[in-house]
């Protein structure tokens, strides 16, 4: 053999060797409505804290407000700035420059869910929150035809529009949103608790289930009928942002933080998901800055497009925060979900790519 070509081969076989091996055979993506990146990278704001000081919950400013911001955000966040920060990878801080933007011209729910299952922005039909079935088709829909994959999708989510988001009437994947109840029999004993609670537990957000009644109903979920794919999505943080509610909304995005740890946990203590499933967690949308429109989004809001990103799993580089200049996409999630599975999403209309950085070469 010519010593050339026995390099040749020898090169090629060493970078087929050092290829470390695809891990990943599930995929949960998490969204937390409207959660601000502002909130997310810089912990509890002292200026919209003082406008609750004599309000709800007094001691929000004791729990989450250290004078160190790295300090600040782990105690809003602590396990996005221990366990993804320390195995994972955070973009969207832009006081460094690192930015993450959706690309619908809406820069509210329906478009940027959409946008996020579907790898592009519909600002032609998705104009509103109406319950309208979503013509595109999603990659959660995309996935479920595929054989390995059939029959084990799944959605859990607070807002009751989901439903029509992901088209579960054509799609096929098990949507169980808003105030719905558990009703796949055999109920576990879990099941019908939470079923007998959410019948008496007082909820003053219309077309919305409280979160921890989403997470619990879905954690019962996945531990009994073990998807491969799965959705959460948690709306609180939203609905007590529009109120003006900033302790509520703090409370809510720590709580939410501890479900994500609660659900890692358990993930990583079951040998069907242990070191073989990676987390994606973001937003459908921003929202404004000041003291008054931090209250709301839309396109009319400044930095309303502006969202974050967090990943975590075994084929994701350890890189943590991002540090360094850069733009990423909303667009982007829905291809970075089948990449992990190792699918070509084959969307006709998706433009996104897969997030950059984020799996290993």
């Amino acid at each position: 053999m010519r010593p050339i070509l026995l390099s040749a081969l020898i090169i090629l076989s060493f970078h087929a060797f050092a290829q470390p091996p695809h891990k990943t055979e599930n995929v949960i993506l998490i969204t937390f409505d409207g959660m601000r990146w502002q909130d997310v990278f810089g912990g509890a704001d002292s200026s919209l804290m003082k406008q609750q000081d004599k309000l709800k919950d007094p001691k929000v400013r004791e729990k989450f407000w250290r004078t160190d911001l790295t300090e600040r955000r782990k105690a809003l966040f602590p396990f996005l700035w221990t366990t993804v920060a320390e195995k994972g990878q955070i973009f969207g801080n832009r006081r460094l420059g690192n930015k993450v933007n959706v690309t619908n011209q809406m820069w509210f729910s329906y478009p940027g869910y959409n946008e996020i299952l579907t790898g592009f922005a519909d600002d032609a039909r998705i104009t509103s929150n109406d319950k309208i079935y979503n013509e595109n088709e999603t990659v959660l829909e995309f996935i479920n035809y595929q054989p390995a994959f059939a029959g084990k999708v799944a959605a859990f989510t607070s807002w009751d529009v989901f439903p029509f988001i992901i088209n579960d009437k054509r799609s096929g994947v098990f949507v169980s949103a808003g105030e719905m109840k558990a009703e796949r029999n055999p109920l576990t004993e879990r099941e019908q608790l939470l079923n007998q609670m959410m019948a008496v537990t007082p909820n003053m957000l219309e077309g919305v289930r409280l979160d921890a009644f989403t997470f619990y109903f879905g954690m019962e979920y996945l531990k009994k009928n073990k998807p491969r794919v799965m959705y959460f999505s948690f709306d609180e943080t939203d609905d007590f942002a529009h109120e003006g509610e900033y302790a509520a909304y703090l409370n809510s995005a720590h709580n939410t933080d501890g479900f994500l740890s609660e659900l890692y946990n358990y993930l990583q203590s079951d040998p069907t998901y242990k070191d073989k499933t990676t987390l994606i967690i973001t937003t459908d949308h921003g929202r404004g800055g000041g003291p008054v429109d931090w209250r709301s989004h839309g396109s009319k809001v400044n930095g309303a497009d502006q969202i974050w990103i967090a990943v975590i799993g075994p084929d994701i580089p350890a890189l943590g925060e991002w540090k360094s200049e850069g733009q990423q996409y909303q667009n982007q999630v829905a291809q970075t979900i089948a990449a992990l599975l190792r699918l070509k999403y084959e969307s006709k209309n998706a433009t996104g790519k897969v997030l950059d950085g984020v799996l290993k070469r």
